[in-house]
């Protein structure tokens, strides 16, 4: 890896956050990941490597947000038809974030699919992208391995158009607010260095403009860190704008 290296990285975020699993790649797959957890309450390194992890708060972004780009795609919702009759649009509540969108949206979605948004997500996307450990458990809370979360966002980055088609990606990962602030795109967040991103505990990043994406998820009490974020999110993509700007330069 270049400009930083996996040592460099895993420096940077196991002092930012010691228990935090990250992994990073491309389209063509992981390209690195920690080894595992420092988190002094794990035993098992091997284990903790492989580990399905609480998700929770990507559950938007991993099924309500694919299942509704299958459904624009098939032509069975409209992003500007109003749910209700004089009820926001599924573009409108997409941009304003999940607190705002999910109690509107996932009943609504759930309609249309005849099923749980999670069931919806596993037929549409997850089996299809080989995501077979990615599943809510008995108490409703979504859990998912981070090879998991890579083969997901590797998709984004592919040329495939199936299961997420591209055109709904590359809708979604542009400015859909105008001048209003904070811009959002269809669920994601810009950010530095043109990339995008979705999470507050467990987060995802993903950067077209660099064919990289990457993922994180917190250890036992560092879940809310803005700081392990913002660090994790300089070790992987601030080298490739640098070196974007230096080609530039040259």
């Amino acid at each position: 890896m270049t400009p930083h290296s996996d040592e460099a990285l895993y420096a940077k975020v196991s002092s930012a956050g010691p228990g935090a699993f990250w992994a990073l790649g491309g389209p063509e797959g992981l390209q690195a990941r920690s080894a595992a957890s420092t988190d002094a309450a794990s035993t098992d390194a091997d284990a903790d490597a492989d580990a399905v992890h609480d998700v929770a708060g990507l559950m938007p972004v991993l099924a309500l947000w694919p299942v509704i780009g299958c459904l624009v795609d098939r032509g069975e919702l409209s992003l500007h038809t109003p749910l209700t009759a004089h009820g926001p649009t599924t573009h409108q509540l997409l941009t304003r974030g999940a607190a705002d969108a999910l109690p509107d949206l996932v009943p609504f979605v759930e309609g249309l699919c005849g099923a749980p948004v999670a069931d919806c997500a596993a037929e549409l996307v997850w089996r299809p992208l080989g995501m077979t450990r990615t599943a809510t458990g008995p108490d409703g809370t979504l859990r998912a391995p981070l090879a998991d979360l890579g083969r997901f966002l590797g998709h984004l980055l592919s040329p495939a158009d199936h299961p997420v088609p591209r055109a709904w990606t590359a809708e979604s990962l542009r400015i859909r607010t105008g001048e209003l602030t904070p811009a959002r795109g269809l669920l994601w967040h810009p950010g530095p260095y043109g990339v995008w991103s979705y999470g507050d505990g467990p987060s995802l990043w993903i950067s077209p403009r660099h064919s990289r994406w990457a993922a994180l998820v917190p250890g036992r009490g560092d879940a809310g860190s803005a700081a392990l974020r913002t660090a994790f999110r300089e070790a992987v993509f601030a080298g490739d704008a640098a070196e974007a700007a230096a080609v530039v330069r040259s």
